[in-house]
């Protein structure tokens, strides 16, 4: 019987071994001449070049995995617009010599493939063996319902043998990133400036300058850190140590790092994002170990924190007529900036000077205080108070971070602040009106699951209990999660959870007793019961969560759900979270939506309406990133509507990416970030929640790459 679950090599083999076995039935018919005349050898022959391809088709598989899969995805479909499906294929399957040229000489320019046109680059894999070559080629020429029979090592030796005798012209690529023609044209290298220039090489990799690294490392740091780590190991993203990466080779990390892909990973070139001289660099960068940057502990923080306005000088009330319930912090990421907006108005009331990409906003448990942290370490704190919201204090907690909160149980509301970083990884508790630091205790352990000790388990998402006077901390790459009780911070009390690896980011279910969080690599959702310190349950999920808070509204089916959306494919998944009146469904996943595809950041709703938003913010093609999908919670069966956001904005050239619904307080209405390059025009778009209609655009010249959006009243009563 046919099992769709079975891998494509697998299904392959299923296929190909249908023949064999009919023929081998009846033991004694293999040893008679067949009715056509083919004589027991003959037979033989056919059974065993069956068994090579299959044979092939396993080692070709491996291959396939490691250096194709990225572009033309496990389906064999490709990317639309990008990457050529190989399923199906008639360019793959009209010439087989044609296909190894591919492969061994590469391919630039225009191709059609099933009357469709595609102009990308494919890289000379010169990596690979003969056999590599031979296997992968027979691996997508018969999987995906293709019947493309075997590629032998032969094949490919004689074609490698004629291109390695082809002349090399001026449109040939070199293995530098340059054509001929363009190395003619910058001529001999210089020797100017060449003396104290010193070349980095780890075993293996490509040669790069000193100045060439630094840049990479600042790249790194501010593109690819968050999601690959300090150190490389991944957690969002895959890992990019030398081990891996080197056996890529440079052009195909090119490639991939220039078109991104569905599960997330941006088109750092084609967007524009990042010049291809860089590309190139990133490629070669990778292939080496990475510095490791130095630690932070609490001297390097005590002399980092700064009282800009001592408490004693803060207005006792509010001294501006701004409703304060509908104030939005919007994150100017590349200008290291944040923008306060009055969200009734829509007019920018102050632009602040912050930490760099500043990656979340908190309020204070008041509404007062808005805590900002930038992927850089630093915290700034922002008085609402004043007549124009100033910055009170600010400090550095580290190389790199992600989040900060408030405390927020009864008695302790705003006494503490927290922080996490990812380098080094740490947190650091703060006075929550000052910054000034108290503790800092490091989160190096061992993983949940293999027990092995992590040198960099950075801190992901923290959440404050409301049930016990505890911060609720998530330590990505270990799986743990720690409540870390506050009453008596000398005395430090935590407990420790086991969950599952690579936690990232989550929210609150409806009722706030049930954490929701991510972790994203593993493909589930853990439920954290607060009120019982205690795991509840992990359920799965693919591919990629990643939920940023999540959305809560009631299911008119399935009753109270929770729901992420998934960098890694379309799924939209909705998760039951009541225990008491809905218990068959608590904790399941009750309905997977089909969004409009992977690369999504944020989902998004609100108590006052019936509309889910999902953005794909990261999907490489632009259509789907430049808009976003909306779902009617009481006709979820009927699929989504898509929003034009980007085209509303009207802002001409470049990415445009849509990310991030945020609503005001009232419910009414939806903001969403138009990020475009940091020299190029970015908007806040407005879209009316009971029409879908647009609203405003907000584009003025000082809102440059807005990204994150926090309305005060939201996010101090964890409204989504």
């Amino acid at each position: 019987m046919f099992n769709a679950s079975r891998t494509p090599a697998a299904r392959a083999a299923w296929w190909l071994a249908i023949p064999i076995s009919a023929s081998l039935g009846a033991g004694a018919l293999a040893q008679q001449p067949s009715a056509s005349g083919s004589s027991p050898q003959v037979h033989q022959a056919e059974v065993a070049g069956a068994a090579g391809i299959s044979a092939q088709m396993k080692a070709g598989e491996s291959t396939y995995q490691t250096v194709c899969l990225a572009c033309h995805q496990a389906d064999g479909k490709g990317l639309p617009g990008a990457f050529p499906p190989l399923a199906g294929s008639d360019y793959l399957l009209g010439d087989k010599d044609r296909a190894v040229g591919v492969v061994v000489r590469g391919l630039e320019g225009e191709v059609v493939v099933n009357g469709v046109k595609y102009n990308s680059v494919m890289p000379a894999m010169t990596q690979l063996s003969d056999q590599e070559i031979a296997d992968a080629l027979t691996f997508a020429m018969n999987s995906w319902g293709n019947k493309g029979g075997a590629v032998t090592v032969a094949q490919v030796a004689a074609v490698r043998a004629k291109a390695a005798a082809e002349p090399k012209t001026a449109s040939s690529p070199t293995q530098h990133p340059i054509t001929t023609a363009e190395l003619k044209y910058q001529g001999a290298p210089s020797p100017a400036g060449a003396e104290g220039v010193k070349i980095l090489v780890t075993p293996g990799a490509p040669n790069m300058t000193e100045p060439e690294f630094k840049h990479a490392q600042e790249i790194y740091f501010q593109r690819c850190a968050g999601c690959h780590g300090v150190l490389r190991k991944g957690a969002t993203g895959k890992p990019l140590t030398p081990d891996i990466t080197q056996k890529k080779g440079t052009e195909y990390l090119k490639v991939f790092i220039n078109q991104g892909s569905p599960a997330g990973m941006p088109s750092w070139g084609k967007s524009g994002e990042l010049s291809q001289e860089e590309v190139d660099i990133m490629a070669r960068f990778v292939q080496h170990e990475p510095p490791q940057p130095p630690e932070f502990g609490m001297p390097e923080i005590k002399a980092s924190w700064n009282v800009l306005v001592p408490v004693s000088e803060r207005p006792t009330k509010q001294q501006n007529k701004y409703n304060l319930d509908n104030i939005f912090a919007v994150t100017l990421r590349d200008a290291g900036e944040v923008a306060i907006i009055d969200g009734d108005t829509k007019e920018i009331i102050n632009v602040i000077r912050t930490g760099y990409a500043v990656h979340i906003s908190r309020l204070s448990h008041s509404g007062r205080y808005v805590y900002t942290i930038g992927r850089d370490g630093r915290i700034d704190l922002i008085d609402l108070y004043f007549e124009k919201p100033t910055k009170v204090a600010e400090i550095k907690v580290g190389l790199e971070a992600r989040s900060v909160e408030t405390s927020k149980y009864k008695g302790y509301e705003d006494k503490y602040a927290i922080a996490g970083a990812y380098w080094p990884p740490q947190y650091t508790i703060m006075d929550g009106l000052t910054l000034e630091p108290l503790k800092v205790v490091s989160t190096r352990g061992m993983t949940v699951d293999t027990q092995e000790f992590h040198p960099e388990p950075r801190v992901a998402a923290i959440v404050a209990s409301h049930e016990h006077p505890e911060f609720i901390v998530n330590v990505k790459e270990t799986g743990q999660v720690l409540l870390v009780n506050y009453e008596d911070i000398n005395n430090l009390k935590t407990t420790t959870i086991g969950a599952a690896r690579f936690l990232h980011d989550g929210g609150w279910d409806s009722t706030k007793r049930y954490f929701m969080t991510a972790a994203n690599q593993s493909n589930k959702i853990a439920v954290i019961d607060s009120k019982e310190q205690k795991l509840t349950a992990l359920v799965d999920v693919d591919k990629i969560p990643h939920p940023g808070r999540g959305a809560n509204f009631v299911d008119p089916k399935y009753g109270p759900v929770w729901v992420t959306s998934a960098l890694g494919n379309e799924k939209v998944t909705v998760i039951g979270t009541d225990p008491e009146k809905h218990k068959d469904n608590a904790w399941k996943v009750v309905r997977v939506l089909k969004g409009q595809g992977g690369g999504s950041l944020f989902v998004k709703t609100h108590p006052k309406s019936t509309n889910l938003y999902v953005d794909t913010t990261l999907n490489p093609d632009p259509k789907i990133s430049q808009s976003v999908a909306v779902f009617d919670i009481n006709n979820l069966e009927a699929g989504y509507k898509v929003l034009p956001i980007a085209e509303w904005a009207n802002l001409g050239e470049g990415p445009k990416r849509v990310v991030q619904p945020e609503y005001n307080a009232a419910g009414d209405e939806v903001w969403f970030s138009v990020w475009n390059g940091k020299d190029q025009k970015s908007a806040i778009v407005v879209v009316d929640d009971k029409t879908l209609k647009l609203k405003k655009v907000m584009d003025d010249a000082r809102i440059v790459t807005p990204t994150g959006k926090f309305n005060v009243r939201n996010t101090v009563g964890d409204v989504y």
